[in-house]
C-alpha cells in the first residue's frame, strides 16, 4: 500500500501561509496583483482559470481575469500583454494556453516581461532555469518538489525517470531533479520498451497526458509515483496518466488524481505572484 501524498492539503497550508503573507503586505499599502488572459472558450481552460481566479481571492491577490473572444487579432493580443507589462500593479501576467490558431503562442510567451512572468514559460525563465539559477519556475514541476520536499523524499542518489518531454513540465522536471542531485532519465512516446526503462526509477514523474497509459508494469516496488496527468475516461470521470488501482499496491508513495498535482500547480502560481510583490 503505497503513500498518498495528498497535493490538496499541501496546498490549503501554502494558501494559508500566503494568505498571512499579503494580509501582512497590505498593512504596508503592497497588494499583489494577477492577470489571467483567457482567450476564447475552451473548457478546460475556462476550469483552470476559474480555480486560479478563486484561490487569488482566497489569498487576498488582486486578481484581473480577461475573457477575450477567440477573434481577437495576435496584434491586439500582444498590445494587451504590452499594457499590463507597463502596469505597476500587475506583478504577474498569465495567458493561458492553448491559444486559438491563429495566434503564435511562442510570440505570446515571448511578450510578457521575463520579471512578471509567474508561468515561467519565458525562455529567459527557461534558460536561467536550466543554467542553474531558476527564478521564475514552471509551476506544475516546482510543485512537485515541493511535494516530495514536504514529505521527506530526497532525490539525492535517486534514479529519476521523466516519462513526457513538453516544455510545461517534461524538460523543466527533468531539470530539477537533476539540480538535487538525481540521476534523471527523461522517455517519451519512442522510448524502447518503455515499461523496462520505467522500472528503474526510484521517482516516476508521469506527464504523458494519455489516460491509465503506466501501469503496474511500469513500476518498481516502492517507487515514488508522481501522476501530472488531466483526462477524461469514457464516463466524463477525471483520471491520470497511471492507472492508480493497480500501481498503487506497487507503490512506496503516490499522487491522487484528482487532488495530487493539480492544486500544487496553482499555489506555486500564487507563490510566484506573491513573491514578485514582495520584491
Amino acid at each position: 500500500m503505497a503513500k498518498l501524498i495528498d497535493g490538496k492539503k499541501l496546498a490549503g497550508e501554502i494558501t494559508a501561509q500566503l494568505t498571512e503573507e499579503v494580509s501582512r503586505m497590505k498593512e504596508k499599502g503592497i497588494v499583489p496583483g494577477l492577470v489571467v488572459l483567457l482567450v476564447g472558450d475552451n473548457p478546460a481552460s475556462q476550469t483552470y482559470v476559474k480555480n486560479k481566479e478563486i484561490s487569488a481571492k482566497k489569498i487576498g491577490i488582486h486578481s484581473v481575469v480577461e475573457r477575450i473572444p477567440a477573434s481577437i487579432t495576435e496584434a491586439e493580443l500582444l498590445a494587451k500583454i504590452e499594457a499590463y507589462n507597463q502596469d505597476e500593479t500587475i506583478h504577474g501576467i498569465l495567458v493561458q494556453l492553448p491559444l486559438p490558431k491563429h495566434i503564435d503562442a511562442d510570440k505570446v510567451l515571448l511578450a510578457i516581461h521575463p520579471k512578471k512572468d509567474v508561468d515561467g514559460f519565458h525562455p529567459y525563465n527557461m534558460g536561467q532555469l536550466f543554467i542553474g539559477s531558476p527564478d521564475k519556475i514552471p509551476c506544475t514541476p516546482y510543485g512537485i518538489m515541493k511535494m516530495l520536499e514536504a514529505y521527506q523524499i530526497e532525490p539525492e542518489g535517486k534514479k529519476a525517470v521523466v516519462i513526457g518531454r513538453s516544455n510545461i513540465v517534461g524538460k523543466p522536471m527533468a531539470q530539477l531533479l537533476l539540480m538535487q542531485n538525481a540521476t534523471v532519465t527523461m522517455t517519451h512516446s519512442r522510448t524502447q520498451d518503455l515499461p523496462a526503462v520505467a522500472r528503474e526509477a526510484d521517482i516516476l514523474v508521469v506527464a504523458i497526458g494519455r489516460g491509465n497509459f503506466v501501469t503496474k508494469e511500469f513500476v518498481k516496488p516502492g517507487a515514488v509515483v508522481i501522476d501530472v496527468g488531466m483526462n477524461r475516461d469514457e464516463n466524463g470521470k477525471l483520471i491520470g496518466d497511471v492507472k492508480f488501482d493497480e500501481v498503487e499496491p506497487v507503490a512506496g508513495f503516490i499522487t491522487p488524481v484528482p487532488g495530487g498535482v493539480g492544486p500544487m500547480t496553482i499555489a506555486m502560481l500564487m507563490e510566484q505572484t506573491v513573491a514578485n510583490a514582495r520584491k
